[in-house]
C-alpha cells in the first residue's frame, strides 16, 4: 500500500482481490479474437484476457509505457490486441458498447463472443435493461456477467434492491439465465463454456451472474486497508468471505485431489511475486508522459 499512500499513485484504484475466479474462469473459455468490455474494477479481466502485467502496472503509476500510455489510469485499461476493448468508471457505461461490437459481429457473421462484466450496482442502471432488450430481440452472441461482490461501493445490496435475484432480471427478456458460485473457478469455467457454446451456435445471448466478495475495501488508498474507516462492512463478514477466497479454494482442490502438492504451489507463489516485483520496478522506473503532449493517444489521429 506504500506507493499509494506516499502518493506515486495518484488515481483511483479499485483492487479485484477475492474476484479472480471470475475473469479466470470465463476469459480461458475465450479466444484472442472474443471481445472483452469492462468496469472500473478491471486489473483481473485484463489480466486474465491477456493484457500485459507491466503495462497494467505502468498504466496505473500514469506512466508512458502504461496500457493507456498513462492518460487513463487504473479504470481505464485497453488491450485490443488480446480482445480486451476497454473499461471505463461510468457505472455500466460500456455494456451498451459491448452490444454495439456483439450486433457488428453478429451482421459480418465472426462468429465472434462478446463479454460485459458489469456488477451488482449496474443492476440499477436503465440502460442494462435496454441492452438486454435488444441484444434479445437480435439474438446477439453476447454474455453480460454480473460480478455480484454484495455492495454498491458502500451501500449492502439489501438496502438498494428488493430481492438478491439480478440473474432473473435476464428470464424477462427471454435469455437463457444463471447464478453460480463466483468464488469456484472450474464452476465458473464450466457455466461460461455453456454460455460460449450457446453464442457461437447463435443461440445468445446468455446472463450469468456470479456470487462473490471483495477482499479489499470499494477503492483505494485508505479504503483499501482492513479497518479503515471508510470500509463499512462487518468484519464477521469479511472473515466469512476470507475463507472462500477463490484462490485458496482451488489451491485446496488441487491438493486434495493430488493435482499438485504443496511444495509446487510454493513455487507457483515464488514465481508470481517475482513477476509482481519485476513488473512494479519497471513501471517505477518509467518516466512520465511529456508534458506537451497531454492530449497524445487521447483522440484518433
Amino acid at each position: 500500500m506504500e506507493p499509494i499512500l506516499n502518493g506515486d499513485v495518484r488515481c483511483p484504484v479499485h483492487l479485484y482481490s477475492g474476484e479472480e475466479a471470475i475473469a479466470a474462469g470465463v476469459c480461458a473459455d475465450l479466444t484472442k479474437k472474443d471481445y472483452v468490455f469492462s468496469t472500473h474494477r478491471s486489473h483481473g479481466h485484463y489480466l486474465a484476457k491477456g493484457g500485459d502485467m507491466a503495462e497494467l502496472m505502468a498504466e496505473i503509476y500514469g506512466k508512458e509505457i502504461g496500457c493507456s500510455r498513462g492518460r487513463g489510469g487504473s479504470m481505464h485499461l485497453i488491450a485490443p490486441e488480446k480482445g480486451m476493448m476497454g473499461s471505463a468508471p461510468i457505472v455500466a457505461g460500456t455494456i451498451s458498447l459491448a452490444v454495439g461490437a456483439a450486433l457488428a459481429s453478429y451482421i459480418r457473421k465472426e462468429k465472434r463472443v462478446t463479454v460485459s462484466f458489469f456488477g451488482d450496482g449496474a443492476a440499477g442502471e436503465g440502460v442494462l435493461y435496454e441492452s438486454l432488450n435488444f441484444a434479445a430481440l437480435r439474438k446477439l452472441p453476447i454474455i453480460f456477467i454480473c460480478e455480484n461482490n454484495l455492495y454498491s461501493t458502500h451501500l449492502p445490496i439489501s438496502e438498494c434492491r428488493a430481492g438478491n435475484n439480478i440473474y432473473e432480471t435476464g428470464k424477462l427478456f427471454r435469455i437463457k439465465s444463471y447464478r453460480t458460485d463466483g468464488n469456484d473457478v472450474l464452476q465458473v469455467y464450466k457455466i461460461a463454456k455453456k454460455a460460449v457454446e450457446l453464442c457461437r451456435k447463435g443461440q445468445g445471448p446468455v446472463f450469468l451472474e456470479f456470487m462473490t466478495y471483495r477482499m479489499r475495501g470499494h477503492v483505494g488508498p485508505d479504503d483499501n486497508i482492513q479497518g479503515a474507516h471508510t470500509d463499512i462492512r462487518p468484519e464477521k463478514e469479511i472473515a466469512k468471505w476470507q475463507k472462500k477466497d477463490p484462490i485458496d479454494k482451488f489451491e485446496r482442490f488441487l491438493i486434495k485431489n493430488k493435482i499438485m502438492n504443496k511444495e509446487d504451489m510454493g513455487k507457483i507463489w515464488k514465481q508470481a511475486e517475482k513477476e509482481a516485483h519485476k513488473t512494479h520496478a519497471i513501471a517505477h522506473s518509467s518516466p512520465y508522459p511529456k508534458k506537451g503532449e497531454l492530449t497524445k493517444h487521447v483522440f484518433k489521429e
